[in-house]
């Protein structure tokens, strides 16, 4: 394809896009005239044609002209023009995420023959024409295995009141694409778009409390229930579609190896408000879920069962079941009465069971009591249907719920507890002091803690008694224990599987949880001396320092036979965690990235020695500070050898609604996580290494070490970085935007440890720097480069033939395109010492220039982002919208702190920060 030919293509695609964008600004337009008249119109018009015009040629008068207009503003237009601006990002977003859709419909319609790159098929058809028999595809379905685990850290800055109204405008544009629509319809569509859009604008941005942990689980649950529990079927019917097609000798039924998982409700870690009775109701939402969508799906299926036995031959065991269901239940009220049609008489009685199932006042005759019995009736109508050639409503209905239900089971999710490893030592010490165990559990050494917790382990005898008090915080961490064991009664087996323990730093913080455990009943040794456990302790190693200690601290562990014994004796699997976003505070995104790729090879090799398969939870948060990706790069970024035992990865904040709030989005992201997996595995059963890697490996751990130390020069050695952090972001104002039940410190505590990478990153963002996505990766490749031509070919070798760099390489370049210096600085006027405020802000902005030219030198491109020209090209239009609103915050910022410095406040002062937050979020889609 010429130059011209790609220029006209992607110029076609942007126009639909382009369209879109300019249809709702006009009616964003209507609704600012509605609102306020044209002279808000003529405002925010002014502001942004200013905008516009210095982002393409900075001139310095006009620079000068456009901070006087936004400074002079009247506080109460001033409101509008913020609430303008962050209300047209929504707007972009909507119509840039419809715009995904639309593409891969319009490939789909338009590719004949040819399969779209990253889909289910693509990798199917790559298996096939590679000559993969069908046993090793087997094989490869049975090893994978993905859960994407959603939690409730504190980053999705849109209320849920505004994400249904951002739904429902997206569904209006999407039918705007209808070629058939009349005239008239078209131009309704067009009046509720402007109805929708002014209600957007008469909506409240802003919470007026934080959220519970309820409300947190009832968000997450949204997900579920308007993408999920229907998409993700879909994902495992396209793959038996492919499957079937190239491989039509086999009947195929693919494990359930995509699954979602959850913290929310589960994650006490710095989170006082997570207590036992939360999680006990968190499972309760969960299942209520669950049963009301079956319920759901089963009314819709009962008007599509119509068939009746004067035409077709139904089964015998189908007949058998619906007579045992008339003798156990007797007189359902709502039972189909006509007796020629057998479906429907079926039908309402699982209806009539799934309703009650959960509620234990009712007998167990008359409701599910496992998920099992519910697929069991559901198997005997999908073989029923079949005899009389019934496929295509089996497929559509039975066998979609069958798979629903195997996915979902009656719990939804499983759930993941989560504390921190300090909170279990206490209560170890309280406890074993009142049984004269030990005096002070906490003083004694890692060694002696080994050997006093084994013992424990092995000895049959409880260390707790109902006749003994203990403080609040250790009733309460033995009643997580309790209720884990409760709830794997009541609702499953599978609805809590791991318990994580942040900042694990020994065997013994594992050994601890193992215990507990033991307490409750969850770790028993059996009278034949097995033992069965149904909670795995899962260590989360974070820190540069807990990643170095992490292999060793797995043999320790996986030598104790006591330990060892919990994992289950067939397939031994232990899951270990990662974290991402402590781990680059702590030294940095270069080594943050290093020392991560180098844990997992090596906690694997430890795995490996003891017969343990080794399941990784990637702890990535959305922005690219923590480790955030999309979805298929970050599986694809592994080193293959370490998915043996299958991969976790979070799902925080704005991901799950930029993923998984429109179907058509949230299925080509699970599409893609598919494609990768299976590609991954592929790749993994004949493992080829670089002759080079030793080579690059060597390089790249020489890099690390001189990014690590440029890194923490400046974050934890230079004496003013704390004042310039907390004066030149709006840090303190963001732990006041309600978007979290979790405190933004894990104590009460200004050291920089104690700050949760979150708002780390969320500040940094905010303030146009994203300085912990890029900072110091100039210094350390640099540090080999040394203006060496050789070097630079090296360099260019790595990019070009070695994924782990190139994916670093081009996060970097996102990181830095995102970045404004320029913005950047006046945020630094707000650094009361000026000194301070110029002396790091040049050691920022060289690093800066210094990253951004050795990158373009690398990957030989004229500007950041050429190779990624959609991305590109969307920062571009976005951030002359954004630029405005960063202006705006460093001048209400100044304002409020200068009241708070004399002890005086202004709640709309601070409504409006609070507004820019929400809006520059929304602009460059990222918060943390």
């Amino acid at each position: 394809m010429t130059e011209n030919e790609i220029s006209l293509e992607k110029q076609s695609t942007n126009n639909l896009l382009r369209r879109d964008v300019r249809f709702l600004g006009h009616i964003l337009g209507e609704v600012l005239v509605h609102q306020g008249g044209n002279e808000l119109l003529d405002v925010v018009e002014k502001i942004r044609e200013m905008s516009k015009s210095l982002r393409a040629h900075y001139v310095p008068e006009i620079y000068g002209e456009f901070k006087k207009t936004i400074s002079s503003l009247d506080p109460d237009i001033r409101h509008h023009v913020i609430r303008a601006f962050a209300i047209y990002f929504q707007l972009v977003n909507i119509a840039e995420q419809n715009h995904r859709i639309r593409r891969k419909r319009d490939y789909e319609r338009s590719s004949g023959e040819n399969v779209q790159p990253g889909s289910i098929e693509s990798i199917v058809q790559e298996l096939k024409s590679n000559h993969v028999p069908y046993h090793e595809v087997q094989e490869i379905l049975q090893a994978i295995s993905l859960e994407l685990v959603m939690t409730a850290h504190p980053t999705e800055a849109m209320r849920r009141a505004v994400l249904d109204v951002n739904l429902r405008i997206s569904d209006d544009m999407m039918k705007l694409d209808n070629p058939m629509l009349t005239p008239r319809e078209r131009e309704q569509l067009r009046e509720k778009l402007l109805g929708e859009v002014l209600n957007l604008w008469q909506t409240d941005e802003l919470r007026d409390r934080k959220p519970t942990v309820i409300d947190e689980v009832k968000n997450g649950l949204y997900y579920f229930d308007e993408t999920l529990f229907d998409v993700l079927p879909e994902v495992y019917q396209e793959l038996e579609r492919c499957l079937t097609k190239y491989y039509p000798q086999v009947t195929w039924h693919v494990p359930s190896f995509l699954k979602f998982g959850s913290w929310i409700g589960g994650d006490r870690d710095g989170n006082p408000s997570v207590k036992a009775n939360v999680t006990w109701e968190t499972l309760g939402l969960h299942r209520q879920l669950a049963i009301q969508k079956y319920e759901e799906i089963l009314k819709d299926t009962l008007e599509n069962m119509s068939f009746s036995k004067n035409i077709v031959e139904v089964s015998d065991d189908l007949l058998v079941s619906i007579q045992i269901d008339r003798e156990v239940l007797g007189n359902v009220q709502d039972v189909w009465r006509n007796e020629k049609e057998p479906y429907r008489i079926k039908t309402t009685y699982m209806i009539e069971k799934i309703h009650h199932t959960g509620n234990p006042n009712v007998p167990s005759t008359h409701k599910y009591n496992s998920p099992e019995e519910f697929i069991s009736d559901l198997k005997v109508i999908d073989k029923s249907l079949r005899i009389h050639y019934a496929d295509y409503v089996a497929d559509k209905y039975i066998k979609k719920l069958i798979r629903q239900v195997e996915l979902f089971g009656f719990h939804l999710a499983a759930l993941d507890i989560r504390q921190h490893s300090k909170e279990h030592e206490q209560a170890m010490t309280e406890i074993l002091a009142k049984m004269g165990l030990i005096a002070d559990y906490s003083k004694l050494t890692e060694e002696e803690k080994i050997s006093l917790l084994t013992d424990v382990l092995n000895d049959p005898r409880p260390i707790t008694s109902m006749y003994l008090e203990y403080s609040e915080n250790t009733e309460e961490c033995l009643d997580v224990y309790r209720t884990v064991g409760l709830a794997q009664k009541e609702f499953g087996r599978n609805c809590i599987n791991s318990y994580l323990i942040s900042m694990t730093q020994g065997a013994s913080d594992l050994l601890e949880v193992l215990v507990f455990a033991k307490e409750a009943g969850l770790y028993r040794q059996e009278s034949d001396g097995s033992v069965s456990c149904t909670l795995q302790s899962v260590p989360l190693f974070e820190t540069i320092d807990d990643l170095h200690a992490a292999p060793g601290i797995m043999r320790t562990l996986l030598a104790i036979p006591a330990y060892k014994a919990s994992l289950d004796p067939v397939v031994p699997l232990h899951e270990i965690m990662l974290g991402y976003s402590d781990s680059n505070k702590d030294g940095g995104v270069i080594t943050a990235n290093w020392e991560l790729r180098m844990a997992l090879q090596d906690i694997t090799e430890a795995g490996k020695q003891f017969g343990v398969k080794l399941k990784f939870f990637h702890g990535r948060g959305g922005a690219l500070g923590r480790g955030g990706m999309p979805l298929n790069r970050s599986i694809l970024a592994q080193p293959v050898e370490t998915l043996g035992g299958g991969i976790k990865i979070t799902e925080q904040g704005e991901v799950l609604s930029s993923r998984y709030s429109l179907q058509g989005i949230a299925y080509r992201s699970l599409e893609q996580a598919t494609f990768a997996l299976i590609t991954a595995s592929q790749l993994s059963r004949a493992p080829q290494k670089h002759p080079l890697e030793e080579k690059w490996e060597s390089i790249m751990r020489s890099i690390s070490e001189q990014a690590q130390t440029k890194y923490q020069d400046l974050i934890f050695r230079d004496e003013d970085f704390l004042t310039f952090f907390k004066e030149s972001t709006p840090l303190p104002e963001i732990g006041e935007l309600n978007i979290g039940s979790r405190p933004s410190k894990r104590k009460n505590s200004d050291r920089f440890e104690d700050l949760r990478a979150i708002p780390w990153v969320f500040a940094w963002t905010q303030s146009r720097y994203l300085l912990p996505a890029w900072y110091a990766a100039g210094t350390g490749i640099q540090s080999f480069y040394q203006g060496e031509e050789g070097n630079l070919d090296t360099l260019k070798e790595m990019y070009e033939e070695w994924s782990f760099f190139r994916s670093m390489i081009d996060n970097l370049q996102m990181a830095l395109a995102k970045s404004d210096l320029l913005i950047a600085k006046e945020y630094g006027s707000m650094v009361k010492e000026s000194e301070i405020a110029e002396r790091i802000f040049g050691l920022i902005r060289e690093e800066y220039e210094l990253t951004s030219s050795i990158i373009l030198q690398i990957t030989g491109q004229q500007e950041i982002l050429d190779n990624v020209p959609v991305i590109q090209e969307s920062i571009r239009l976005r951030n002359p919208y954004v630029d405005p609103l960063s202006y705006m915050q460093v001048e209400l910022l100044t304002e409020l702190r200068a009241l708070r410095e004399i002890n005086e406040d202004d709640a709309d002062l601070l409504r409006e920060v609070l507004l820019t937050i929400n809006g520059i979020a929304a602009g460059l889609r990222n918060t943390g």
